[in-house]
């Protein structure tokens, strides 16, 4: 039986003709050393963003089925010119959409959620010695409407397809040669990790770190699927992202994010009891817009202020909302946009003591004001004012020595 390997390549790889015609040329590779090859393609650089600013050149609220609709056209550009590609160099290959491969979704358009996967098809062709070139980010609902899996969907279509195909390895292709222990546009002595464990990498993916697409991650480890980071353009080992072993625990912090378009909304003087706090989040929830840190201040007088930071793309969407709760609940409330946050992320923190302290106090020797934290076991996250973040990211690179191979 032949080892199958699944491939993803992001727009910045498929860009224009010759690029595409440089990931054709990886594949043939593959299929001389006798690899079967599925391939998840992303569309051309800029073209998503080109053809949102259509839609949105007609009204600002598009309808969100005829987007999606609309925005899987990128994807079907790409797969038939590499198919094209790699059929006019002699190796057969097959370009397949969403709808064609039946990846069954939810019905929640522009970020639907992957339900099934029907591997039959893919087999069929992967049988009859294709290539097959599988266009990400979409699928299909029950209702056979074309649905879309959200920005960096494709990485979560590829993992996904290496889970129910049983490849080898996944392997994801883009314009950076594996993950930083930072970002590093922002700090210049950021380091390439060779390995790093499925749960580090989610919570680096989750809080800004934009390499894997963090529901891409959460495949890889629900069915053990191994992630190989790598660049399209320069030769280099890249980073796998795999099961956690004892000796990653040696490392106690592996690396650091930042989230800048972040928003804290704070509820002041809510009356402390019960069934408030299910009021105010159950009312977001409704709205689908994701919640991530809460704080909740109680006084000695019988009130409270409650704080939480959500996506500062949502805040216009959410002051309709935050509105209705405020007369609900009889309390005022405010939203902060000069806000991002940066995190600390380590297996090691699982054994190893005196983080936060070192942490938080080398971001006071260096005036840096924490307005909010939150834990886990192996991250630590702090709310700073915007205009700090790039200070603060260098300040723990530094104390943590993440620079250091």
């Amino acid at each position: 039986m032949k080892s199958l390997v699944v491939q993803k390549y992001g727009g910045t790889s498929v860009g224009d003709v010759q690029k595409i015609m440089h990931v054709a040329d990886k594949i043939i590779e593959l299929r001389k050393n006798g690899k079967d090859v599925i391939v998840i393609l992303s569309a051309m650089s800029g073209e998503t963003n080109r053809l949102v600013g259509l839609a949105h050149s007609i009204t600002p609220t598009p309808n969100q089925r005829e987007m999606d609709r609309l925005l899987c056209t990128g994807e079907m550009v790409t797969i038939a010119l590499l198919a094209i590609c790699l059929e006019n160099q002699g190796y057969p290959a097959i370009s397949l959409t969403g709808r064609q491969m039946g990846i069954l979704t939810d019905s929640s358009y522009t970020k639907a959620k992957i339900k099934e996967i029907n591997s039959d098809v893919i087999q069929k062709y992967l049988d009859a010695g294709k290539v097959v070139v599988a266009a990400g980010f979409q699928g299909i609902d029950e209702t056979g409407n074309v649905t879309t899996l959200g920005r960096g969907g494709s990485d979560t279509s590829a993992v996904a397809i290496a889970a129910a195909m049983k490849a080898s390895i996944c392997e994801i292709y883009t314009d950076v040669d594996g993950v930083y222990t930072a970002d590093p546009r922002i700090i210049k002595e950021a380091r390439r990790i060779d390995r790093i464990s499925y749960e580090e990498m989610l919570e680096l993916a989750s809080l800004g770190a934009k390499v894997l697409h963090s529901r891409s991650v959460e495949f890889g480890l629900k069915y053990n699927v191994p992630i190989l980071v790598k660049s399209t353009f320069k030769e280099g080992g890249g980073t796998l992202v795999t099961k956690e072993d004892s000796s990653m625990e040696d490392i106690v912090v592996s690396g650091l994010s930042c989230l800048k378009e972040q928003a804290k909304v704070k509820f002041i003087d809510v009356k402390d009891k019960p069934g408030i706090a299910a009021t105010i989040f159950s009312s977001i929830a409704d709205k689908n817009i994701v919640v991530d840190m809460i704080i909740q201040n109680v006084g000695s007088d019988g009130l409270t202020d409650l704080s939480f930071t959500i996506d500062a793309a949502d805040v216009d969407s959410i002051k309709p909302t935050l509105q209705e709760i405020s007369t609900s609940i009889d309390a005022e409330y405010s939203i902060d946009s000069n806000i991002s946050k940066v995190s600390v992320v380590g297996a090691g923190m699982r054994s190893h003591s005196g983080i936060a302290s070192k942490m938080f106090k080398e971001l006071g020797k260096s005036g840096i004001n924490i307005q909010m934290i939150s834990t886990s076991e192996i991250k630590i996250s702090i709310v700073v004012n915007k205009n700090d973040t790039d200070r603060a990211m260098q300040v723990l690179h530094d104390c943590f020595e993440l620079g250091k191979s």
